[in-house]
């Protein structure tokens, strides 16, 4: 080795040093890879993981919703068959609703503010108390149905922020 010049071997010494370099890069990469590639992998499993216990609680949540809305509508059902008991034909004959009522009660029931009133001491048209006591109930009913749908949301929410790790 004595013929060959002092710049040939830096030349080769350096072609040996990137060599080397470019090797434990590629294999450097490879590992970095190898690990994005498992995190991935684990990220994926616990979000089904997650994905499977929201939809378990889902459904949990909504058979209780739903088996409470059918106990609300049965009694308000109930409830609303005793209105001849409660408030019966005598009663009907003997009250008049008068018009300034059924806007005050239609403006309540929408959340309106009422007309102004205009013949408010007159007797609306066929409205019986017992029509009054049925749609009062029926609107009670409805109030009870939406609380239990809202107890159920609130539920679900608190499902889903426990199932998130």
């Amino acid at each position: 080795m004595s013929g060959i010049g002092w710049p040939y071997r830096l030349l080769a010494l350096a072609a040996m040093a990137a060599a080397l370099l470019g090797l434990g890069w590629v294999k450097g990469a490879g590992h970095v890879q190898a690990q994005w590639d498992a995190a991935v992998q684990q990220q994926e499993l616990e979000a089904a993981a997650t994905r499977e216990r929201q939809a378990q609680a889902t459904v949990e949540v909504v058979t209780r919703y739903v088996d409470r809305v059918r106990i609300v509508r049965a009694r308000g059902d109930t409830i609303i068959k005793e209105v001849p008991v409660y408030v019966p034909a005598q009663a009907d004959a003997a009250c008049t609703i008068n018009r300034g009522f059924v806007r005050l009660h239609d403006a309540a029931a929408a959340g309106e503010l009422p007309e102004p009133a205009r013949d408010a001491d007159a007797p609306a048209a066929d409205l019986a108390l017992s029509a009054v006591a049925t749609t009062v109930a029926a609107n009670y009913q409805t109030c009870h149905e939406n609380a239990e749908q809202l107890r159920a949301l609130q539920g679900w929410v608190v499902e889903m922020a426990t199932t998130v790790k």
